[in-house]
This record gives structure tokens, C-alpha cells and sequence, in this order.
């Protein structure tokens, strides 16, 4: 068999449902609509965390985070009743990341965009890319997504190139300029829809006119949560509050969400003019939820609880879309669980390429899945986020097996257990109704949190002064 090239296309904050083919009536994505439609949309796939840098990390390396010690976002730290574990702030070069196992296997390996797995000496062309174009330290443009952008090893453009844009352009570069005679891994790392929230003014115009016509201008689309669990950052500082969105009407995150479907439609187009379409797996995805609640709530997650930072499925549960012509089938769905972890070895896979299971430990290969040869054997899935989330989650560990959810909270102690195949909002605690699945998955979670020598949160002793000295009036999330 030909071996395909692969792109991995990672989203930066997309929640589940800021597709149209996920269920949103508001944003609008002709063409990631239509890579669905031509291949298999993952109903139940999922972040390895609800922040950035650990998903990232448990990608390139088959790993869970918490294997890892890489457990946060790079530079994260917050304060609360617990003190934070400590992790790693770079993704370790004794990783054989998917990137060095493809080029030993013969790939051109290229990375363009987000990194934020660590500073040098820890960059992309350490981890096995002949090329990286834009990945450093930052979590996010430092200038805004107009150019001048201030990101390290990307250069700029002319005033006024939108990041999205030219981060296509490198990659159609590199498509283009390619040795034929080799198949590609683009990692396609897109900046976007991280904050801060940009797109065209016509785009913009567009969907606040869209919002006046389905009268979401006169809805308010927040709901307070009360104090954020979490200290403020410097001492003495007001208290944030959790502000929830509960509807998706930001007129710029949906120009925002459009022009990057656009410009993922143009990396196909160029994959298609190059005829490469048939032999190219296209794989996208986000490395957590929606942003909704903090941080000015771009978006919302609904029916799924909460976002992006919580232990809650709108954290971790996210779009998934494989397209393979000739090998998925075009517009499959399936509902087998997955995460991150599984991304290496399928990839591996799918090019033909021995497995490393001393490496992608925590993964398992879902080309059989994607191409309808064949199930998992049932599994639990682990998460494993002792940090409190900017955007009001609290130190947690959770388990997924059979459509039930345990969450261990550390501040309280306590455990939660949710049936998501019934309610997939977790609104019911079923804790004390079925005690001998809370304690069976609790056992299990403890056990998995052994394995990979999990690091715990412990009780701040300081907390209570800091508290004292957090003045009374709070400020407004949403500024």
C-alpha cells in the first residue's frame, strides 16, 4: 500500500459544538462541514486535558499528561484552599515524538504554528520536524493576529496579514516546494480561536447582522457563577467570577470560527491541485473545549456543562474529523471513545509504520475504527488536571468507562458520578444512588493515577490569609 501523507490539523480552543456539523445554528463552517461529509465525524472523541500544552503533549507523545508530569498549560499557576502539583514546563527531549517515529520511517516532517510545549532547546526542529515555522514558547500571538504578530521563528508579513491566513500560505508553501519522491506529516498547529478574539470587519458586519436577525442582539447571553475557586493572580488583588455563556452569539468569535473554516478550505483546495486529495489522511481536531466561561466567554458548549479549564465534558470533549479517500468511509460517524494519546499510534498505523508501544503507551491504533475494519476492546479513559483552570475549574481527576464519569474533586475530597449516555449536561450526581459504580470507578482511577505516578495537590496552609487580605468587590469577567 501507498503511504498516505498526514495532516493534523490542531484548533486552539474549538468547543464540540462550533461546528455546524457538531450542532451549532450560529457559527458557520461550509468546509469543515464538508471534510465530515467525506469522511468520519468522532462523536465521542476527547482532549487528554482541558488546557493547552498537556493535550499538546500527550499528541506528540502517546502519553497521558499525567505519565508525563506535564499537567498544566506552560507558565499556569494558580492559588487556592490546595497548592498546585507541580509539572514540567517542556515536553522532554527522551520523548520519541510522532514526528522523529514518521521521519525514521521515511516522512518530510514540517510544523507550522502553536507550539507551547517549552522554550528552546525544546522547539519543533528538536522533537524530530525538518522544518518549523511559527512554533515557540508562546501560548498565543503576543501582538494580536493582524500583523506585526511578535512570534518567534515566524517572521512577519505585510501590515494588516491575518495569522490564520498566513499560516495557511506556509503550509500550501510547503505542500507545494515539496520532494515528491517522500510523503509529508504536516502538523498544522492553528493559533486560532484562542484569544485574542480577531477576524475581517466583513466578517464581523456579517454575523452581527446575523444575530439582529435572529434577535440574539437582545439576549443576554451570560450568567454569573459566582467568585472564581482560585485566588486572584498577584496578592491582594480583586476576586474574578466565573461568567458563563449560555448561548452562541459572539458576532467576532463567529467571523472568527468562518475565516478559519475558510482558510482550512484553501490548505484542501491546494492539497486537491497538488492531486495529492486521495492520498493524504486528514486529521482535525482541538486540544480542548470552548472558552465559556471567563475571559470575556466567546462561546458556548451547550448541552455540554461548562468549557475549556473544567473537568466537565466542555472541557475536554471535542470535534474530531478523519477524511482518508478510499479508506474511511465518506460521512461515518462513530461512538467509540477516544483521546489524544490514540492519535500516534494511528498515525503510525496508517503509514504503514511499526508500532511503538514502549512510547505511545497510553494510545491505542484507531485505524480500524476509522476505517470500519474493526472496534477497540472496551477501555477507560483518564484524566488526571490538579491545577485550578483561569477560567473557574478546580483541581480534579476523572474517569470514563461505559458512559459513566467519576470525578475525584481534591479541594472537598468528594466524588461525582454522572451517566453521560443520559445526561450528557452532568446535572444529576448519581453518587449516592449507585455507590458501587462511584466506588468500582474510584478504585480504577486510583490504581490508573499509580501507574503513572500521578502528582496530587496538598492543602495550602497560606490560603486563608491570602484570602483575608482579597478585597470585597468583585470585577467583571467579562471586561
Amino acid at each position: 500500500m501507498k503511504r498516505p501523507n498526514i495532516i493534523l490539523i490542531l484548533i486552539d480552543d474549538l468547543g464540540w459544538t462550533d461546528l455546524t456539523c457538531y450542532g451549532s445554528s450560529f457559527y458557520e463552517t461550509p468546509r469543515l462541514d464538508a471534510l465530515a461529509a467525506q469522511g468520519m465525524r468522532c462523536l465521542d472523541a476527547y482532549a487528554s486535558c482541558p488546557v493547552c500544552s498537556p493535550t499538546r503533549a500527550s499528541i506528540m507523545s502517546g502519553k497521558y499528561p499525567a505519565r508525563l508530569g506535564l499537567t498544566n498549560w506552560i507558565g499556569g499557576l494558580r492559588r487556592g484552599r490546595v497548592r498546585e502539583a507541580p509539572y514540567l514546563h517542556y515536553l522532554p527531549l527522551t520523548e520519541i515524538s510522532v514526528a522523529a517515529a514518521l521521519r525514521a520511517g521515511g516522512y518530510q516532517t514540517w510544523h507550522v504554528g502553536k507550539w507551547h510545549l517549552g522554550d528552546e532547546p525544546f522547539y519543533p526542529e528538536y522533537h524530530g520536524f525538518d522544518v518549523n515555522i511559527g512554533g515557540c514558547h508562546h501560548g498565543h500571538p503576543n501582538g494580536g493576529y493582524v500583523s506585526p504578530w511578535n512570534l518567534p521563528g515566524l517572521g512577519e508579513a505585510a501590515p494588516g496579514t491575518h495569522l490564520t491566513d498566513h499560516l495557511t500560505d506556509r503550509a500550501l508553501d510547503l505542500i507545494r516546494n515539496r520532494d515528491a519522491a517522500q510523503p509529508f506529516f504536516l502538523n498544522l498547529w492553528h493559533y486560532a480561536v484562542h484569544t485574542p478574539i480577531q477576524a475581517p470587519a466583513d466578517l464581523v458586519a456579517k454575523y452581527r447582522d446575523k444575530a439582529r436577525r435572529l434577535g440574539l442582539d437582545k439576549v443576554n447571553p451570560y450568567q454569573d457563577g459566582g467568585d472564581m475557586p482560585a485566588l486572584p493572580t498577584w496578592e491582594g488583588g480583586p476576586m474574578t467570577r466565573i461568567i458563563r455563556r449560555t448561548v452562541q452569539s459572539d458576532v467576532a468569535y463567529a467571523a472568527m470560527i468562518e475565516h478559519l473554516d475558510t482558510a482550512i478550505g484553501r490548505l484542501l483546495d491546494g492539497l486537491k491541485a497538488a492531486g495529492l486529495e486521495d492520498d493524504t489522511l486528514v486529521l482535525f481536531t482541538s486540544d480542548n473545549g470552548g472558552l465559556a466561561t471567563a475571559e470575556g466567554s466567546p462561546t458556548c458548549n451547550a448541552p455540554l456543562s461548562e468549557g475549556k479549564g473544567w473537568d466537565r465534558e466542555g472541557g475536554v470533549r471535542v470535534c474530531q474529523i478523519a477524511r482518508w479517500p478510499g479508506h474511511i468511509p465518506a460521512g461515518a460517524l462513530t461512538p467509540v471513545p477516544m483521546h489524544s494519546c490514540d492519535l500516534y499510534p494511528t498515525m503510525l498505523a496508517a503509514a504503514g509504520l511499526p508500532p511503538r508501544p514502549a512510547q505511545h503507551r497510553d494510545g491505542t491504533d484507531l485505524l480500524p475504527v476509522l476505517t470500519g475494519a474493526g472496534k477497540p476492546a472496551e477501555r477507560a479513559l483518564f484524566w488526571h488536571y490538579p491545577h485550578y483552570g483561569n477560567q473557574g475549574g478546580q483541581p480534579a481527576a476523572w474517569v470514563l468507562r461505559d458512559g459513566w464519569k467519576l470525578i475525584h474533586r481534591y479541594e472537598s475530597g468528594s466524588d461525582e458520578l454522572f451517566n453521560l449516555s443520559e445526561d450528557i449536561g452532568e446535572r444529576h450526581d448519581l453518587s449516592g444512588s449507585h455507590p458501587d459504580i462511584a466506588r468500582a470507578l474510584r478504585s480504577e482511577l486510583t490504581a490508573w493515577q499509580q501507574d503513572v505516578e500521578a502528582r496530587h495537590p496538598e492543602p495550602d496552609p497560606d490560603y486563608a490569609r491570602l484570602r483575608a487580605l482579597v478585597p470585597q468587590v468583585a470585577n467583571n469577567a467579562t471586561d
